[in-house]
């Protein structure tokens, strides 16, 4: 079974957009493996809240990401 764990920084992504984003996932992975592939391809979501991220040693925030 295919599985993409995917991480997004929290409210960022409408549930449309979210939805957009599973199903681009899911077809690259059905591209790949062929169509038998689809129904069986898991692909998870998950918020990191502000601050729950790090580049190069240093915490990201959300004012340093440009969305406050």
């Amino acid at each position: 079974m295919p599985f993409a764990n995917l991480k997004v920084p929290a409210d960022t992504l409408t549930p449309e957009s979210k939805k957009k984003l599973i199903d681009a996932v899911t077809d690259a992975y059905a591209t790949v493996y062929g169509e038998r592939a689809r129904a069986t391809t898991l692909v998870l979501l998950e918020e990191v809240p502000d601050g729950g991220w790090g580049l190069g040693g240093n915490v990201l925030t959300a004012e340093m990401l440009g969305r406050s």
